[in-house]
């Protein structure tokens, strides 16, 4: 393999792909008429002249180019319409689960591939050729060829040309802190020996000490770990303490170093491939700094995350230690991501630590069954570490209670909603820039002339889509009120709750993320019911509220495929982002994925608390962002970049070597779960559903008023 072309010191962004022409501006259309499609195809010097094109390779070329039109309109890569040394191969990437080592023989049919460069988690993949006529060879003979996929799905390769292939490898990365990987900790007779002293078979009711989780099978020794807290009850160890044959081994790794601490309690937990665990901190005041996981049967990578977005998948190698201690430990969450495959290096040389961006050596790994044995230390004192912001023993500022009242609930929306959006106006405006297709297909459609008002206007992005609408909006936040008045567009601040516009006066109403912020039931019917009010009988309302399944389909939400590796840009880790679509009819969505044959991550509810930091006594849990949810009602962090309007004082995470600089403010949500929304609907009388559809992490109805 040659090396990665040399990139551009000002473009790419870090994980992007750039080529020898700039962008055209968001959204510009890229004609191909009848010239160009049977150019493109008569590529080969075999068909130069007077070709006509068959209806199956009219078929075929409709997808090749739309294909092209995605990639550049997604993802900044622009393709050729000459023969160059470079390819692109659409439907031939780590992201729809085809490996290094099935693609790259098929390319060598064809010549000598100086370079294969795979992005993390991208459908797509480059190839360069030694020579122009090898590539031209590849174009014409894999243009529309069949690949089988390492689940055994058929996969149709789309290639084009591109000047050339160029990748932004970004800075290595370092282990978070306090992370420590130990490969071939025990010998593969020993991990036999483990194994096999599992007894899975035992009485269930045999003090708890063995559950069955509907998506794992997990036994526990010492103290009996609760998912729904992420804790253990001191005050009732289990009558049998750790297993015998985990003494040698424990008092070995004490002697050498790798622990400090011998462990009182162990889970042991078996992951079929395709399983795995929710995002979350091990409680701080539940055990002491040190958390140990031995793998035995299968490799498996884990992703770590820091609270500013850095994500760092670790590969941990069969009959390897995972030492976590410090700010690993108690600041990063940990977990592993639902999926079949892993994106790993493919160099036989690199087995544990991270992976790294390298795109000329990744490649994907089938999962096996893999076993856990997850060594604690159980704490009997509260926790004093160096993260109060995220320690439950130090945190002074509890979450607040469930609503019981109306009264409650108006509270709780003033707190953790209304006051927000003040704070925060300005930074939320600014990453909310861009139009949903499916909002502003709405709005384009309405008759000219129509009246519509925007309840939840926020910045006023969708209040100047449609000149011929007359539009107005309203937002409880005078702060961004103020912004959309800023940008000329009608607007005035009121509560949802209680539009001052006189009943039937409305052709149209859109609410865009906005129920979801009400704290009761009863409110967010009565919000329905006052956007009802405003509409005129035949008018029509879209809705858009937050979905609990941010994994529907098979697809995962664009908001959960942000949780990817952000270091040299840091992604702001918030819900409103744009809508994609997919490249042609067999290939994935063109957004990241956390890997090909992504499935979905079946958890019990007893398990709540993984991916949030579940609060006792019906506290409300405060959501990790960019992870799936796991309750209904939860508070969700926005990170407030740049200066402080009022310049309050800034608490530091911890000692990540430097204050963290970006206050964090918890909105309250209210996710709806499928169906649900339909439900709150059908409450409301006069009123029939027109359409109900899912969109990226949203459910969404189109409504009228009868």
């Amino acid at each position: 393999m040659g090396n990665v072309v040399q990139f551009s010191p000002t473009w790419p962004r870090p994980g992007e792909v750039a080529c020898k022409y700039p962008l055209r501006r968001p959204g510009a259309r890229v004609e191909a008429g009848k010239e160009e499609v049977t150019r493109m195809f008569a590529m080969d010097s075999n068909h130069q002249s007077n070709y006509k094109l068959s209806k199956t390779e009219k078929k075929f070329l409709r997808k090749q180019i739309k294909a092209r039109h995605t990639l550049l309109r997604h993802e900044g890569i622009e393709t050729v319409s000459y023969a160059t040394q470079s390819l692109v191969v659409a439907n031939g990437g780590l992201g729809n689960g085809v490996s290094r080592n099935q693609l790259l023989p098929v390319l060598e049919k064809c010549g000598l591939v100086d370079a294969l460069l795979m992005p993390p988690n991208k459908p797509y993949s480059f190839a360069r050729y030694k020579t122009t006529e090898e590539s031209k060879r590849a174009y014409v003979t894999l243009n529309g060829k069949e690949v089988v996929d390492d689940l055994g799905q058929k996969i149709i390769l789309y290639l084009n040309f591109v000047e050339k292939a160029q990748w932004k490898e970004l800075r290595p990365q370092a282990l978070p802190p306090g992370l420590m990987v130990v490969e071939e900790i025990i010998s593969s007779e020993e991990e036999k020996m483990l194994l096999e002293s599992v007894d899975w078979t035992e009485d269930t009711d045999n003090q708890n000490s063995q559950k069955s989780l509907k998506h794992r099978r997990v036994k526990h020794f010492g103290y009996e770990f609760h998912y729904e807290n992420n804790n253990v009850d001191k005050d009732k160890p289990l009558p049998r303490g750790l297993p015998d044959i985990c003494d040698s081994f424990l008092e070995k790794w004490l002697r050498e170093g790798y622990i400090k601490h011998k462990p009182d309690q162990m889970t042991i937990n078996q992951y079929e491939p395709g399983q795995g665990i929710p995002a979350h901190i091990d409680t701080h005041s539940a055990f002491e700094d040190e958390i140990v996981s031995l793998s035995l049967g299968s490799e498996i990578v884990m992703d770590f995350k820091h609270p500013d977005g850095i994500a760092v998948p670790v590969m941990l190698p069969r009959r390897s230690l995972l030492v976590m201690t410090g700010e690993s430990r108690y600041l990063w969450t940990h977990g592993i991501t639902c999926r079949k495959f892993d994106t790993v290096q493919a160099s036989e040389s690199h087995k544990s630590g991270i992976i790294t961006s390298d795109v000329g050596d990744l490649t994907l790994s089938k999962r096996g069954l893999r076993t856990s044995f997850t060594f604690r230390k159980v704490r009997q004192t509260p926790c004093n570490c160096s993260y109060p912001l995220v320690c439950d023993s130090q945190r002074k500022e509890t979450p607040p209670s469930f609503p019981e009242s109306d009264k409650e609930a108006s509270r709780l929306e003033q707190e953790y909603v209304h006051q927000v959006y003040e704070e925060i106006a300005g930074h939320f405006s600014s990453t909310r820039h861009t139009p949903w297709p499916h909002i502003v297909e709405f709005l384009k459609a309405l008759p000219s002339g129509s009246i519509v008002a925007d309840i939840g206007c926020g910045n006023g992005k969708y209040l100047g889509i449609n000149k011929e609408l007359y539009m107005v909006g309203c937002d409880r936040s005078q702060n961004l009120v103020d912004i959309c008045r800023e940008r000329q567009f009608q607007a005035f601040v009121c509560d949802a709750l209680a539009v001052p516009v006189r009943s039937g006066s409305c052709d149209a109403c859109i609410s865009i993320a906005v129920i979801h912020h009400f704290a009761t039931a009863e409110r967010r019917v009565a919000a329905l019911q006052e956007i009802v009010r405003l509409l005129r009988p035949g008018g029509k309302a879209l809705i858009y509220v937050w979905a609990m399944e941010q994994e529907y389909n098979k697809q995962k939400s664009r908001y959960l495929r942000g949780n990817r590796n952000s270091q040299g840009k840091k992604e702001e880790m918030n819900s409103d982002t744009s809508v994609q679509r997919s490249l042609v009819e067999q290939m994935p969505d063109m957004g990241s994925r956390d890997s090909a044959s992504s499935v979905p991550c079946i958890n019990d509810s007893q398990e709540g608390g993984c991916n949030s930091r579940q609060v006792s006594n019906s506290k409300l849990p405060i959501h990790v962002n960019r992870t799936s949810f796991y309750s209904q009602d939860v508070l969700v962090p926005w990170h407030l970049k740049g200066n402080p309007d009022k310049g309050k004082p800034v608490e530091p995470f911890g000692p990540i070597g430097s204050q963290d600089p970006s206050p964090v403010f918890h909105r309250y949500y209210h996710v709806f779960r499928e169906g649900e929304l339909e439900a709150v609907c059908g409450t409301v009388s006069d009123v029939r559903i027109l359409q109900s559809y899912y969109d990226q992490g949203n459910w969404c109805v189109i409504l009228q008023k009868a």
